[in-house]
């Protein structure tokens, strides 16, 4: 006999196992699971003999060639877990038409969003329907760029979430993202936060070995290609083995351009 195991979470479906048996497991996002069930191949009724939901056997009916699974008659709240087993004779194989419905989604809103007196950016958030990673944002050099991730609390409550970021000078921008099974990503409210922080200089130490700054900022470093030659956070940044040539250097909040000789 084989067991079939369907564990489902962003967009990986993994399948294992022994027959009469295919176990659904992921989160319950209001939406029911739909069923295709052919007949037993011996023609004496239909493949699937019985389904429990979280242990617990459904009143479904599943004599016929389709049938629906009602979650929504399991007392359960969206984020819930969920583990569907639907047992079948072993000489059959039922077909679930839209197992994505227990997915983790993405479905969160951000309510507050901000730098805390520790220089963290710290953001509140609600309607979380199953763990996803948070993707922390900040626009620096004319792009968003990624500084931290968190994983997602998942649960519908009221949520915190306190990340450790680098503040540049000037006016900060910072947002949140997170990437469900679909990968359109969801986002919530930006941030804007204005720093007294002064404005970093840099100088070149002969021979052109490294790039000082005037404080510590990230950095990234590209030829004239386009491609990264560098990055990194700190005081200074080592070019000893970048080839002669001319290359981009963004920093705190500017970009600009110097040839190595």
């Amino acid at each position: 006999m084989r067991k079939l195991i369907y564990t489902l979470f962003l967009s990986a479906l993994c399948v294992t196992g022994f027959a009469g048996e295919i176990v659904l497991k992921g989160i319950y996002q209001g939406k029911n699971l739909y069923v295709m069930n052919p007949f037993a191949s011996d023609g004496n009724g239909f493949c699937v003999t019985g389904v429990t939901v979280n242990g617990m056997a459904t009143s479904d009916e599943i004599n016929s060639s389709a049938f629906e699974i009602d979650l929504s008659a399991h007392n359960l709240k969206k984020g819930d877990e969920v583990s569907v087993v639907i047992k079948h004779s072993s000489d059959c194989l039922p077909k679930i038409i839209n197992p994505e419905v227990l997915n983790p989604q993405s479905t969160f809103t951000v309510t507050t969003i901000k730098i805390d007196k520790n220089d963290k950016l710290v953001f509140v958030t609600a309607n979380e329907s199953g763990s996803l990673p948070f993707i922390v944002e900040q626009f620096r050099w004319n792009k968003w760029i990624k500084v931290a991730t968190v994983e997602g609390d998942g649960k519908p409550g009221a949520h915190t979430y306190t990340v450790d970021v680098n503040l540049h000078s000037g006016y900060n921008r910072f947002r949140v993202k997170q990437i469900d099974y679909t990968r359109k990503p969801r986002y919530g409210k930006e941030l804007k936060h204005r720093t007294m922080l002064a404005e970093v200089t840099y100088s070149y130490v002969k021979p052109f070995t490294e790039i000082k700054f005037s404080a510590e900022t990230m950095y990234e470093i590209y030829n004239d290609k386009g491609a990264i030659m560098g990055k990194g956070m700190g005081v200074k940044a080592d070019v000893t083995s970048l080839p002669m040539g001319d290359y981009f250097l963004n920093y705190d909040t500017k970009t600009e351009i110097f040839k190595k000789k």
